[in-house]
């Protein structure tokens, strides 16, 4: 329906709300559970199994047990069957409850939204908005659905993500036209946007897909940017996906070729298809992530969005705006000046009225002049109307009944000066040298002024803001946090680099900078950044740390040149105007008591303010991309090995080496301890620097230990046809030396140090012995006839044990080397 064309009254009747009432909890309840069910259907554990069966080469391994049951080979069908089956469960309970954790993790944190229940005010979560809910917002609050205004106060939205309008919008109660555009319809708010400034109450329509926002996001084609990590596992994927087809097709044709079966032969074929693919990796990465998120809130940081965690690791430039992060956030009135530089309770009063009279957000300038007034200053003065701060205007004004009708305008001092045309001194040329003094000393300085309007007026536009009388100064400080320089170097000595970008003068900014230690403060200007191309800004971003008189639309433009320039951007933002920035930075990080809009946009929410908090963070970031390049490093290069063994066996020997249940038993055993990787303990050295995805690097080492592996196999091959090893001895033998060696090796390659100098999480040494000793009495226990295995004799026993301690030293040696000569440039 066109409701913007109709009445809050006549939209509320349609869905049967009560517009002082709100919904009851029961029709919430029930609306809610239609919108849920619709979205996403069936219980959230069986969807989470089910997924694990979403491989078509794990799809074509149950379809290929099926067509061994209708051959006649029950047990091969049923060992195969039970393999996967195995295999998934354990791939769904590590990732289901990692999900879960987070999710009770992401409550902390969730977006709110206040809505009439009854009649009476209570908060919900945003996502469970449904049509019929009468929502109340002020500035700084997210939309949470598209719906008409009921009853406004000076409402003005921001509704740039839907129409590309740079300037807030005015919200007035009333109808629109049908065939008005989106822009037009004054008297709806949209899902999207945000309250920059009043308060308002207004009738949710349209949620979720059928909002105006949902529609667009259907056909949007440029979504968020792929994390430096995310990209990093799809190229990894493609690689093992060429690599598996190539290996597989050419195993699978030389086996038929050879006139073994053309089941066994398949069979085979798809098990080292399985075998090549580190089918836990979606399962590691979730386990990963997900206990880096607990440790994270541990620490106080909420995690959003989980593919950030790696982002934070790899971080090599953190942005910051100063108040709250690298300053105590308690703003303070330093003074009230007029503009002879004398102490003035006149401007001081005036500046407070504004403060307080102001319906829009209350930042912590407003927050500090409130905190200083008196009680009851503005009981005797009425406010009339109001022009509200934008980021343009970089002013605000107030017309109150101070006897006369009075405008009073405070703001940033350069747009103040600008739309006045007096001054209440003699000394308006002294101005500029007192804004000067104060702001080399890190003070803050606004501009105050006033304008009398005739008797009656009750209403101002921004036409108004001209020829103002200029009263004087109010200065301002937020002093820095006592422990902040040692933070900043404690960010230094990780290798990631500190960058202030702040709306401050330049002359305030570059003491801020001077204060932190930087080796040189000067600021890059707002006015100069827009003086430069695209690629002269992606130079001069990276020449500078202090970015002064920033506007909010060019936060994004600097974090978006930082990262062509190659960096991995961290943004700390908590402001109305930090949105876009924290949306385009590959980890955005806002605070528990930021807006909405900031909240919403970020991937990390931290529960205190300080940059100290981000040094945790940035520490378990690489604790946790550590762990998960281990198993991919343990993973690739076993299997690859492993898998390029088995090819070459399978053409030199007259039967197939391993049994295609054996290879899917073996894959299964030897992931098993690479699901504690995420417990694991990590070397110091990889915590002190920024973390990178590197492809080429991790190809040279899955050939080369691959290699390495293959050469044992290999050896273990010819030894046990030397012994003249009969097929079931042989390929138990094979299966138990591969299997040993494939977790002893874990302990090697999980370090960079010796062995003997790193100690490996308790959770992941247990397992890997674990296994070892599972392994050793699968074939003297009632699966080995099943799975196809005979017990070996003792000379054999010896041969094995032989084989797996010489790789094993191999191995540690070929670390060294490897590390050496390939891994010092990484």
């Amino acid at each position: 329906m066109d409701y913007w064309t109709q009445t809050p009254d006549e939209v509320a009747k349609t869905l049967g709300v009560d517009l002082a009432q709100g919904l009851t909890p029961d029709a919430r309840a029930e609306r809610l559970a239609q919108s849920t069910a619709r979205v996403k259907p069936g219980h959230p554990a069986v969807r989470a199994f089910l997924a694990q069966f979403k491989s078509p080469i794990q799809l074509l391994l149950v379809a290929a047990a099926c067509l061994s049951f209708s051959l006649g080979q029950p047990v091969d069908g049923t060992v195969v069957l039970l393999i996967i089956l195995g295999s998934a469960v354990i791939s769904f309970q590590h990732e289901y409850h990692a999900d879960q954790a987070v999710k009770n993790l992401m409550k902390l944190v969730e977006t709110k939204v206040k809505i009439l229940q009854n009649g009476q005010t209570v908060e919900i979560p945003s996502a469970s908005v449904v049509p019929g809910d009468v929502i109340l917002v002020d500035a700084g609050s997210i939309i949470p659905a598209d719906g008409l205004l009921i009853a406004s106060t000076n409402l003005f939205t921001d509704e740039a993500a839907l129409t590309g309008e740079t300037f807030p919008v005015e919200k007035v109660t009333g109808t629109s036209k049908p065939d008005d555009a989106i822009s037009e319809r004054k008297n709806v708010l949209f899902s999207g946007s945000h309250v920059a400034s009043g308060a308002g109450r207004f009738l949710a329509v349209q949620v979720g897909p059928q909002t105006e926002i949902g529609r667009i996001a259907k056909g949007l084609t440029n979504p968020r940017p792929e994390p430096d990590f995310e990209r990093g596992i799809r190229r990894f994927g493609l690689l093992l996906v060429n690599l598996t087809i190539l290996l597989t097709l050419g195993v699978f044709a030389i086996n038929a070729f050879l006139g073994r079966s053309i089941l066994d032969s398949f069979l085979f074929a798809l098990a080292l298809a399985v075998g090549l693919t580190p089918q836990l990796l979606p399962a590691i990465i979730s386990v990963n992530l997900s206990r880096g998120a607990v440790e994270m809130a541990k620490r106080e940081v909420i995690v959003k969005r989980l593919s950030a965690i790696e982002s934070i690791g790899s971080m090599d430039v953190l942005c910051s705006d100063k108040t709250g992060t690298l300053t105590l956030g308690e703003v303070r009135v330093h003074g009230a000046y007029d503009l002879d530089g004398k102490e003035s309770a006149e401007v001081l009063r005036l500046a407070q009225i504004n403060a307080l009279l102001q319906s829009g957000y209350r930042n912590p300038i407003d927050e500090a002049l409130a905190a200083s007034a008196p009680n009851g200053l503005t009981k005797s003065t009425p406010v009339l109307a109001e022009i509200p701060y934008d980021f343009v205007r970089k002013r605000l004004s107030v017309l109150v009944q101070d006897g006369e009708p009075i405008l009073i305008s405070k703001g940033a001092l350069d747009p103040i000066r600008a739309v006045c045309t007096q001054a209440q001194s003699h000394s308006d040329d002294g101005v500029q040298a007192l804004f000067q003094s104060f702001s080399r000393q890190g003070y803050r300085v606004l501009g105050v002024a006033t304008k009398p309007l005739p008797a009656g007026t009750t209403a101002v536009t921004t036409q108004d803001e001209a020829g103002l009388t200029l009263a004087g100064m109010i200065v301002l400080e937020d002093p820095l946090r006592p422990e902040i320089a040692d933070t900043v170097a404690h960010i230094s000595s990780l290798g990631v680099e500190l960058k202030v970008i702040t709306g401050d003068n330049h002359l305030v900014a570059q003491t801020l900078g001077e204060r932190l230690g930087f080796a040189d403060p000067t600021p890059l200007t707002g006015k100069e950044i827009q003086t430069l191309s695209d690629a002269a800004l992606v130079r001069q971003a990276a020449d500078h740390q202090v970015f002064a008189e920033i506007e909010p639309n060019q936060k994004a433009r600097l974090i978006a040149a930082l990262k062509h320039g190659g960096k991995v951007v961290g943004y700390i933002g908590d402001g109305i105007n930090d949105g876009g920035a924290l949306h385009t930075a590959d980890a955005g990080i806002s605070v528990a008591n930021a807006v909405d809009v900031a909240k919403e946009a970020a991937d990390f929410v931290m529960l205190k303010p300080g940059l100290d908090v981000i040094v945790n963070a940035i520490i378990e970031g690489r604790r946790t991309f550590a762990n998960t390049m281990k198993y991919i490093f343990m993973a690739t290069s076993a299997n690859f090995g492993n898998m390029f063994s088995l090819a070459g066996a399978s053409l030199l020997v007259p039967f197939l080496p391993l049994l295609p249940k054996q290879v899917l038993m073996m894959n299964l055993l030897t992931d098993i301890p690479e699901m504690f990787i995420a417990s694991d303990t990590v070397d110091e050295e990889q915590l002190q620097k920024p973390q990178r995805w590197n492809l080429a690097f991790l190809r040279t080492f899955m050939i080369v230990f691959g290699i390495l592996s293959s050469a044992f196999d290999f050896a273990t091959f010819g030894a046990l046809l030397a012994l003249k090893a009969p097929e079931s001895i042989f390929r138990t033998g094979w299966f138990i030396e591969s299997i040993v060696s494939a977790a002893l090796i874990v302990l090697v390659i999980r370090s960079r140090r010796s062995i003997f100098k790193t100690r490996p999480g308790q959770p992941l040494l247990i397992a890997t012995l674990a296994i070892i000793g599972v392994v050793l009495l699968l074939p003297l226990s009632p699966l080995a006839s099943p799975l196809g295995l005979h017990a070996l004799t003792p000379k054999i026993c010896a041969l094995v044990a032989a084989i797996v301690l010489a790789y094993f030293a191999s191995a540690e040696l070929t670390k060294h080397v490897f590390y050496r000569m390939v891994g010092k440039a990484h």
